[in-house]
Parts: C-alpha cells; structure tokens; sequence
C-alpha cells in the first residue's frame, strides 16, 4: 500500500515498492519499476530545464506507448500540469486545446496514423520518440503538492466544442486507490491497456491504477484485434478493460486462441448492453467483470462489486464509490455529489456553473434510476432521448433489445422526425458475418415481438462499421 500524496510521490515510490518487475511492455521497450522512476526524473529534469515549472501545463498529443507514460509522469514531477490531447484530433482541433490551455510546450509522435503532428504559433514541439529529449535531464525530485492541479482533461467534444476538466492530485489517488479493489487488480497482474491514454480510463484506471498496485503496463496504440489477441497469448495478460467494442471483437474473434490468463474485464460504458455482459461472462475466460459508470468530470462514480449477482452487474452500474452520492432528478437526470467532482471547466465559469450547483451537484445529462439497493441503472443520454408520440424513448434501451437478435453485432438508435409521431427510432446496425442477409423488416417484425410499440425502430439501416470516437463511443451526430 502506498501512502503518496501526489502521483509523482506514487510513480517514484514504486522504484522500492516493485523494485525489478516489469512495469511496462512495449514492443521491444521493457521497463522495471526502477527503470521507470529513474527515466521520470530524468524527463522532470528535461523539462525543468526547459522552463516548464510548477503550475505550467504541456500539451501532450500522442498515441499509447512507453514514451507518452515517461512524458506524463515525468510533467508531473516537475510540478506541470497535463493536458493530454485527442489522437484522432485533426490540427485545428488540436490547436484550440494547446491554445486555449495555455500550454508551454507540446508533446507529439509524427509518423502516427501517417500524420505530422504541428503546433500553433509560438508553442514548441516537441517528439517524444525522435527527440530525445525525454533523457536530456539531470534527475528531478517532485515538485507536486496534493491539492494541485495534476490534469486538465478536455471532454470528447461530440456534444460541441471540449471543455478542460481541472482535477488535483488528492482526487485522483483516492479515487483509483478504491477502483484497485473494486477491479481487483493485484501486484503482478498484467494490465493491456486499449483505452486512449488521453481519457480517464487509459490515463487513470490504467496507468495511476497499475502505479498504485504494481501491475504491468502494456500500451496498445491502434486497436487491433488481432494484434490484441498476439499479446494476450504471448503475454499472458490477466486484465482486459475497454468500451463494448473491445469485447464485441473478442467474441468475434477470439475462436482458437489461447485466452485463458484473462481475468478481470472492466467496461466503464453508461449503455452496455445486457446481452453482451452475459456474453462476456459465458463466452470468455474472465473470472471478474466490473461494469461501472463515470464521467471526465468526475471519475469513476458507480461501479459493480466482486460478489454481486450477476443480474446487478448485468443490467445495473453498481453503487456509488466511497465518498460519492448519487440521486436522480424529477426529469430522471442522474446528480453526483463528492469529493473527486472537478475544480471546475478551464476558464469557462458559466458552464462551470451549470454543470455544478450551488449545492455542489453535477448534472451530468445522463439518465438513470436507482434501485431499492442503491444501484445505479443508466437508461439514456439526456440529449439522445427521443419522443413518440408523448412516450420517452431511451436509445440504450432499445440497443440492449437489438443486440438479443443473433443477426446483430453491433447497434445505434437515434431518433428521426416523423409527421405523425413527432419522432420515431432508427436503427443503425452491423450484422454478423453469417448473418448478412437480415432484412430491415424481418429485424422490424422481430422488434414488434419484444418491446413496446413505441420503443420499435420504423428505419433500419446496415453498415459494416458504426463511426466511433478514440475511446469507443459511438459518435450518434455522424449517424444519418
């Protein structure tokens, strides 16, 4: 057990904690706990020679990899501020981050994706492979305090522009000390990290996670299945979190590979299907799924406990964490209250103020209800619920129907106008292989057997592929 105060005091304490076991495993790159702290203090030194000091931010925009977890803890230790920055971001995107966060600098890989990444005006650019300047530095003792600001994480931007979500240190050892247990990861697991390190879930509840434990990193840049499946034979990987995505592939793909180290499975989606966690856990080797609920501004809120009935972990997202309280609004918004809540939106009072009450709730535009244990159960988006004809229609509701159907991969309903009800549902689906012939109305017919009138899509349409975002989101705005 550790008793850092900082992230930085984590990272380096685990020098003694974990002394020669792996800590990360990339390609070639192999990495003990006391490799990893003496490269962090090194990159501290590095940028502390370039100017960057306690309270200064650098923009990071840069895929999974050795380097990119160098980089973030070695900020941190000379007292900067991260602000990670969306791969799939083009330029112009990026730039407003780099811009808009004050950022002294700017991190990136050119040659990813076949891309040369640029900075705005007047910020440097720096690459984090082909630089060397991530052990140019004299080695640096940290420079943190607790109640600083650690990150400042802009939001995925597909319900408009992003906004920086400011968290402290305190915060987010606390919070990811408690998901250890609620995750069970344990010293020695092997931790393959899919989820974009840009994001709270590859960022926090997998690389601060495996610091606090002592488990081993190893960074997957571009989801691939196939190459995912190499490295959990080859590696022997035990831990195997990620969107729905992520498990929709393994169980189309996973037939005749040697699966059997994988033990825990997290997904951190407000809408995961039912269907597919009873998949999960009859159809794959995990021994332990948490399904849990959280947001940029927040963290982890809710999550399933080890030794739940599998229907609580199926069709709920737990309870709230320690430290958290949740209630839902008349309109059935879901609020959170707690310490882990966000300081605040980078510069922007007015949406802080929205976001949080005077009372210190979040509104966080999910929709919920909580059970008579306390459970949590998403039904929705507050911007994706759609009504028909005067009767509230939830998307991830009805996705959870669709995806009963054998012929059915994937699904994504939204909702379109319609003269006589107002608004109707439509379906977007990616059928399985041998399932390619489905119909529209065959899949309409089968709809009207199990749910209510309401709730049946009126349009189907196929696709080979739903668009999603870096970490697995289905992106319901490119759905037309």
């Amino acid at each position: 057990m550790t008793t850092a105060r900082t992230i930085p005091e984590l990272v380096l304490s685990t020098a003694d904690r974990f002394g020669d076991a792996e800590a990360v495993v990339d390609g070639e790159v192999r990495l003990t706990f006391r490799d990893l702290a003496d490269r962090v203090r090194r990159t501290a030194g590095a940028f502390a020679s370039a100017g960057v000091g306690p309270g200064d931010r650098v923009a990071l925009w840069a895929p999974n990899s050795a380097e990119w977890i160098v980089a973030a803890f070695g900020l941190l230790t000379a007292g900067g501020v991260l602000v990670p920055v969306n791969t799939r971001f083009l330029d112009e995107e990026a730039h407003d981050i780099v811009v808009r966060s004050g950022a002294k600098a700017l991190l990136v890989q050119n040659g990813f994706l076949d891309r040369e990444f640029t900075g705005p005006p007047g910020v440097p650019v720096i690459d984090l492979k082909a630089s060397g300047f991530l052990d140019s530095g004299d080695p640096l003792d940290p420079k943190a305090d607790e109640d600083d600001l650690a990150d400042i994480v802009f939001t995925s931007g597909t319900t408009g522009r992003p906004k920086g979500v400011m968290t402290t240190h305190g915060q987010t050892l606390r919070l990811y000390t408690e998901w250890c247990d609620l995750a069970q990861l344990r010293q020695g697991d092997r931790y393959l990290i899919v989820n974009p390190f840009f994001h709270i879930f590859g960022y926090k509840a997998g690389l601060v996670a495996s610091m606090i434990r002592g488990a081993t990193v190893l960074p997957v840049a571009v989801f691939d299945v196939d190459r995912v499946l190499d490295l959990v034979e080859k590696e022997r990987v035990t831990v195997l979190p990620g969107p729905p995505t992520l498990y929709h592939a393994l169980l189309e793909a996973g037939a005749g590979r040697d699966l059997s180290s994988l033990r825990v499975a997290v997904t951190g989606a407000a809408d995961i299907p039912v269907e597919l966690v009873r998949r999960i856990t009859t159809e794959l080797p995990f021994t332990h799924l948490m399904t849990g609920y959280g947001l940029t501004e927040a963290g982890t809120v809710t999550a399933s406990r080890p030794g739940d009935p599998y229907e609580a972990v199926a069709t709920t997202v737990g309870k709230p964490c320690e430290g958290f309280e949740v209630r839902v609004a008349e309109d059935q918004e879901v609020l959170v209250r707690g310490y882990s809540v966000m300081r605040g939106y980078l510069d922007d009072p007015e949406a802080t103020a929205e976001a949080v009450d005077a009372d210190g709730w979040l509104h966080t535009g999910d929709l919920g209800a909580l059970d008579a244990e306390g459970r949590l159960r998403i039904v929705g988006r507050k911007k994706d619920m759609f009504v028909v004809g005067g009767f509230n229609a939830y998307p991830a509701e009805i996705e959870g129907f669709l995806l009963r159907h054998p012929a059915v991969a994937q699904a994504a309903v939204i909702g379109v106008p319609d003269e006589r009800l107002g608004q109707v549902g439509k379906a977007f689906v990616v059928p399985r292989a041998e399932f390619a012939g489905i119909t529209e109305a065959e899949l309409i017919a089968w709809a009207r057997e199990r749910m209510a009138g309401f709730k049946v899509p009126r349009h189907v349409a196929f696709r080979t592929q739903l668009p999603l975002n870096a970490t697995g989101k289905v992106m319901k705005d490119q759905l037309t």
